[in-house]
């Protein structure tokens, strides 16, 4: 919100590009955003307006699209209010035609929103004339304010300078496994504070988990749509494997990459699923490096791998919530914290000739970092022993159940601190 009302206020004619996963309240935020900014608001769904939507997305001149716009909403003053282009992730050349528009008609403002995962159709041709805002699940801060642990959250990040007291880590604990149960879904975090039971959550985790199956089987082109559930549904056993990096084979014994690679881009770009690639080498530039035959698919909340890897409130041992599925909603909860950390770039994995494998690797002040997840207090990040020895870079960080420590160029980093170091 507040990323929006600095838009509002600075962006002059640009248009803000509110992006992310399915489900996590794009359209939501834009029109409670909509109605505190301005006198009215305009929605044009682009997948029930398909005529306009086709229009707009070929239309260059601004009249022709300001004419076209007007008769398919029947409206004609657009002064002071906000346009809202809604699921507008398949239209290519709409973002390019917007853009242009929003320069003829400077008497409102317009709103692109769409469910992808990356850059949506258009979007780099456009940087200059855009602001982009992402929308995932919320991060574990998000969760706690969305209760009432603003306290908690000044705790974690002051544990830079102050040791955090053993009371108030124990309530961050209890938050944590919490989280680790609800995932970052808006609706399983409302019913969370609502009710307090997570029976419920289950249930509403288990509807949203349906509504995303139904709407993949709806969505995807025909085309695509028997590798891309076949996809869909290998997630939990891509992850619980040792070796997480993709598959084809966990997908269809018979499967080619060939024949899946464009099934893959279609469920990637579908806000479901979030892709990491692998570097070959930890040296700069990492988007040299990148493999893009290789890497690994995480779902987009781990509240929701969870509930597809079948795993229900009432099998989770609770001394042990950390670490279900043998670390795999740690990991998977450790990849989202640092995709929205703003502080870190874009992440990899990377895996040596041998055994080792470094679970993120990110490009950080001049240097590449390699990042292990671990779930047990007091383990040896070996990995990045191991990459560091290679590479010869100067620092690394483990993310673990142990407090924040930087020690002869090893920073730990506390699992529920990941957000703000």
């Amino acid at each position: 919100m507040n990323d929006l009302a600095t838009w509002y206020e600075t962006g002059n004619n640009k248009i803000a590009v509110v992006r992310g996963g399915k489900f996590v309240g794009k359209t939501w935020a834009v029109t409670d955003f909509a109605m505190g900014f301005f006198e009215d608001h305009i929605i044009v769904d682009m997948n029930k307006q398909t005529d306009f939507a086709a229009y707009a997305s070929k239309e260059r001149r601004p009249e022709k699209l300001h004419a076209k716009l007007t008769t398919s909403l029947d409206k004609y003053d657009f002064k002071d209010k906000l346009l809202i282009f809604d699921n507008a992730e398949n239209c290519s050349g709409l973002l390019q035609n917007l853009v242009q528009y929003a320069k003829y008609n400077t008497e409102c403002k317009i709103c692109v929103v769409a469910t992808v995962c990356g850059p949506m159709l258009g979007e780099e041709e456009c940087a200059d004339d855009i602001c982009v805002y992402e929308l995932m699940p919320m991060c574990f801060d998000e969760f706690l304010k969305a209760g009432k642990g603003r306290k908690l959250c000044a705790f974690i990040e002051n544990q830079k300078l102050t040791a955090m007291p053993d009371e108030v880590r124990e309530s961050v604990q209890t938050m944590l496994e919490a989280f680790f149960v609800t995932g970052g879904m808006p609706e399983a975090v409302d019913e969370y504070y609502k009710t307090g039971d997570f029976r419920r959550v289950d249930v509403i985790l288990k509807s949203i988990l349906d509504r995303m199956t139904d709407y993949l089987i709806n969505s995807t082109p025909k085309r695509y749509l028997s590798k891309v559930m076949a996809i869909w549904k290998s997630i939990p056993t891509q992850l619980t494997k040792e070796n997480k990096k993709f598959m084809y084979g966990y997908v269809d014994p018979k499967a080619r990459a060939r024949e899946y690679e464009a099934s893959v881009d279609q469920i990637v770009r579908m806000g479901v699923v979030r892709q990491v690639f692998r570097v070959r080498n930890g040296v700069l530039p990492l988007t040299d490096q990148r493999d893009d035959k290789s890497f690994e698919l995480y779902h987009l909340d781990h509240g929701l791998l969870r509930m597809m890897a079948g795993i229900l409130v009432q099998d989770i041992d609770t001394d042990n919530v950390l670490d279900m599925m043998d670390g795999v909603i740690a990991e998977q909860y450790a990849m989202a914290e640092l995709y929205m950390n703003k502080s870190v770039g874009d992440l990899y994995f990377w895996i040596s000739s041998a055994t080792a494998k470094v679970d993120f690797v990110y490009e950080g002040d001049g240097e590449v970092i390699p990042v292990d997840v671990q779930t047990s207090p007091h383990t040896k990040a070996q990995s990045s022993r191991v990459f560091r020895q290679r590479y010869n870079n100067k620092t690394s960080v483990r993310i673990s159940t142990d407090d924040m420590f930087v020690d002869k160029g090893l920073v730990n980093i506390p699992l529920y601190g990941i957000w703000c170091f």
